[in-house]
């Protein structure tokens, strides 16, 4: 079993950064990917940002150009740098594994973080 844990969240004024992180532990074969989804309120999931165990990243179209995903290979971490932050960034942020085993991929969810852009 893998267990997520994501921090970092909080409330933050528009124009404003916040740094989120996610910490992997447990059993994991081989990382697929990992990175973030966020879910406003009334809307469905989105991607975020995630990168892949070769280390190329991918983002949603809303935040290209004002987040930047990371990772740390060693730590099982991933960190997601969030700046010029818009009030509609809020939402709850889910960080995801996806662990390869024998060829079958396996979602993991972590139990979210809040982020609130607001004045």
């Amino acid at each position: 079993q893998v267990q997520l844990v994501g921090s970092g969240g909080g409330l933050v004024q528009p124009g404003g950064s916040l740094r989120l992180s996610c910490a992997a532990s447990g059993t994991i074969f081989n990382i697929n990917a990992m990175g973030w989804y966020r879910q406003a309120q009334g809307k469905p999931r989105e991607l975020v940002a995630i990168i892949t165990g070769s280390g190329t990243a991918n983002y949603g179209d809303s935040v290209k150009g004002r987040f930047t995903i990371s990772g740390d290979n060693a730590k099982n971490t991933v960190y997601l740098q969030m700046n010029s932050l818009k009030p509609e960034d809020t939402a709850v942020y889910y960080c995801n594994l996806v662990d390869e085993v024998k060829r079958i991929l396996v979602n993991y969810w972590g139990q979210g973080t809040q982020v609130t852009v607001s004045s």
